[in-house]
């Protein structure tokens, strides 16, 4: 009975070091997710910008600038793919959910396929559903740390590109709802079409004054193209990474809830090993004091006699 004693207090002991860890990486998380909120809302304006400025030179040569745009990745019927995951577990079904729709949406798309992953995670799972990544890139640790991993994936775009190896470039990663929620989705990034920039140049002005573009319309439109392109790919990986930071908190809460639970079950369980302890060793006291009660009152009774 005491080896299980013993065997319940470890067990209570190791159930509360592991509810300690559980706690920092839940304060982590939370903590996390508010730099990368905000880093999704500022890019949301930046975004609206880039677009209105894009507007401006599409609207003005629409026929000449669709002939530059298309220039863009517009090579032989290849699809390629950037999937932003993550490089650390404890994110629940945040790399399965995205790489089964990542499988799911390329299959149905024509042509050979490339992908490129961003995180180890999401690297051998996208592997597991047939689709192994040609190239890996780190998660990012901090906002800080997103740009130069942008750098470096425009570096990788522009080399395939020049090579004739992207055709068709989509951008795939989870995006953040409300609460802990986040939803897989897809985002066209290359080629920059006929249809991509007939839609910018359709876009409603948000006021009543005419824009027009001050200097070379060429130097312009090609500098909003790499920023476009830029932000598409921050925006995308900032809410990848407060997706993944929201999956953590929410798999942090559910595994702190089960080791209460856990923790409550032991000490319940320590408490009534312990009282059937104590019950047993009052009944051999009991039971040793009336053998010796019934001993010395035979002693006594012989000695009568």
């Amino acid at each position: 009975m005491s080896d299980s004693l013993a065997s319940l207090r470890r067990k209570i002991i190791g159930a509360g070091d592991l509810e300690s860890v559980v706690r920092s990486m839940k304060a982590l998380a939370a903590s996390s997710i508010g730099q990368y909120e905000r880093s999704v809302l500022a890019l949301t304006y930046y975004y609206r910008t880039v677009e209105l400025g894009l507007v401006v030179c599409l609207r003005e040569r629409t026929e000449a600038v669709v002939e530059q745009a298309e220039s863009v990745g517009h090579a032989a019927k290849k699809v390629s793919a950037i999937v932003f995951g993550s490089d650390q577990g404890l994110v629940g079904q945040f790399n399965d959910v995205l790489a089964d729709f990542v499988a799911k949406e390329l299959e149905a798309k024509p042509g050979e396929r490339k992908v490129w992953a961003v995180g180890d995670r999401i690297h051998s799972r996208l592997a597991d559903t047939g689709l192994p990544p040609v190239g890996l890139f780190a998660v990012p640790t901090s906002v800080n740390a997103i740009a130069p991993l942008v750098g470096q994936i425009l570096v990788e775009i522009e080399s395939q590109h020049s090579k004739g190896e992207i055709g068709q470039l989509y951008l795939f990663h989870n995006r953040p709802e409300s609460g802990a929620a986040y939803t897989p989705v897809s985002q066209p990034l290359l080629p920059l079409d006929a249809q991509w920039g007939l839609k910018l140049a359709h876009l409603p002005w948000p006021t009543g004054n005419l824009p027009e573009v001050i200097g070379s319309q060429k130097e312009t439109l090609w500098a909003l193209v790499r920023e476009y392109l830029f932000v598409s790919l921050f925006k995308a990986c900032a809410e990848s990474l407060a997706s993944e930071n929201a999956s953590r908190l929410a798999a942090m809460q559910r595994a702190e809830k089960n080791i209460d639970e856990l923790v409550l079950d032991l000490n319940q369980t320590f408490r009534r090993v312990r009282q059937t302890s104590i019950d047993e060793e009052l009944f051999d006291v009991l039971s040793g004091y009336e053998s010796l009660s019934k001993g010395r009152a035979t002693e006594a009774r012989n000695e009568n006699k």
